[in-house]
């Protein structure tokens, strides 16, 4: 049996549950991975005695974030000259051949990399979208990464089958074969997947794109997806071209071709979607397609400004991703939460969206399109995954309203992070792995890689 954990004196502590309560003067008390408690410090002071105390004063306390979109091995490939004044299928191509050269090794020490940049800012659980297996790679390399830092993961086994010579944009030397891809599929399923609550690990089915994939592996994806009963995931409408290539292709929009193999429903959760139409976002709602805002990498590439705002008001399950290190350049979900409130502002008017609605996306929402229910609110009965920021500090002092400030002063970094009511980061520095050494393993890969090129 583990000791129970109390943390008190919180300035608020925010649950995220169906009445949004936020509690002055906050404690939250948790055991064996579960919340057991929460209130204000003076209900839950009996609890002090028989419990490791935590004094969280200053602070604010919130569900953990959730990440729901995210390539980790392309965190070696930040700020590469030629991709970084492209669009969507430019920049891709500038990727490609570098990403061809990955060994495990460095899919390994890329994704240890930019899961402790998301531990240090606040994220208790990752979803990662691996669609390429050079050299030797498997999902495996990323899920012992994982297994590493100390967060809750949600691996997706992404694909690319069309190369260039087919008439897909890949090159042709990292496309797989469909039955490869499926047997290598169920593989990672039953090694890995675990249905059960508290899970730390969930694995889901994810072909890369429509221009990446067949029409054959969508649906055969889709039925394995089903018959394993994992989630369902990838890429749709992210920009201009991608909704060309979709009705040159295919003859309709992306919503119809997804909803066409089999792409829609409570299972199934897209990237982007910035492009989507009112007749798809309907089509979403009803179905209840989740759909991951990317709003950081959706800025750095002009892919537009997703239509959030309708989304959500038409019910449609939406969270936030950080997505590929390599078009947004950083993992920092509390900044993907402000970039997703000041978009929807400049599009539709100061009153859009405020920062409380973001902050919602980027945890109970999040949870919500991966799946997790037993995630993303702090009641009693969910998962200990919450996380102790520090608005007290240089960047959010001075807030007035310190919920709100989590949006829109941001502290640079947590102070504290609980997955499964494990420290993964104490007093701003990882708790389960050791920041030297992955520094370390990823310097050495990105000279390996630099010295490829």
């Amino acid at each position: 049996m583990s000791r129970r954990i109390l943390i008190r004196h919180a300035d608020v502590l925010v649950t995220m549950d169906d009445a949004g309560r936020e509690i002055a003067d906050g404690a939250v008390a948790f055991e064996d991975g579960v919340i057991t408690a929460i209130g204000t410090s003076a209900d839950l002071a009996p609890l002090a005695d028989s419990a490791e105390v935590i004094e969280a004063k200053g602070c604010v306390i919130t569900p953990g974030l959730v990440n729901t979109h995210h390539h980790l091995y392309q965190t070696l490939t930040r700020a590469v000259p030629g991709g970084a004044s492209t669009s969507l299928f430019g920049w891709l191509k500038t990727l490609y051949p570098i990403w061809a050269r990955y060994t495990p090794q460095d899919v390994y020490a890329a994704t240890r990399l930019g899961l402790a940049e998301l531990a240090l800012s606040g994220c208790t659980l990752s979803s990662d979208h691996l669609y390429l297996f050079p050299n030797g790679v498997t999902l495996d390399d990323t899920i012992a990464a994982a297994a590493s830092v100390g967060l809750r993961f949600h691996p997706t086994r992404g694909s690319m089958s069309v190369g260039e010579s087919a008439g897909g944009l890949p090159p042709d030397s990292l496309v797989e074969r469909e039955d490869a891809i499926l047997a290598d599929t169920i593989r990672v399923i039953d090694r890995f997947h675990d249905p059960r609550e508290g899970a730390m690990v969930r694995v889901g089915v994810a072909p890369c794109s429509p221009f990446s994939v067949s029409q054959d592996l969508m649906r055969d994806a889709a039925l394995l997806a089903r018959d394993k009963k994992v989630m369902l995931h990838t890429h749709l409408a992210e920009d201009k071209d991608d909704v060309a290539y979709s009705l040159e292709r295919f003859g309709c929009r992306p919503g119809q071709y997804a909803e066409d193999l089999g792409w829609t429903g409570p299972d199934v959760w897209h990237a982007h979607c910035v492009q989507l139409d009112a007749t798809e976002i309907a089509l979403f709602s009803a179905s209840k397609t989740g759909v991951a805002h990317c709003p950081c990498s959706n800025c750095r590439l002009g892919s537009g400004i997703a239509p959030v705002r309708a989304m959500v008001d038409a019910g449609v399950p939406v969270g936030l991703g950080v997505d590929g290190s390599a078009s947004s350049d950083a993992g920092h979900l509390l900044a993907e939460a402000r970039q997703a409130m000041l978009l929807q502002r400049v599009a539709l008017g100061a009153e859009a969206m405020t920062p409380r609605e973001a902050l919602r996306l980027a945890t109970r929402g999040g949870a919500q399109i991966l799946g997790r229910e037993d995630c993303g609110q702090l009641t009693p009965g969910k998962r200990a995954d919450l996380v102790i920021w520090p608005i007290d500090d240089i960047a959010s002092a001075g807030s007035w309203d310190k919920v709100a400030a989590l949006a829109l002063a941001p502290p640079l970094a947590a102070r504290d992070v609980f997955v499964e009511g494990r420290a993964v980061v104490r007093d701003g520095e990882l708790a389960q792995a050791s920041r030297a050494e992955i520094l370390t393993q990823a310097r050495s890969s990105l000279s390996r890689l630099m010295s490829l090129s």
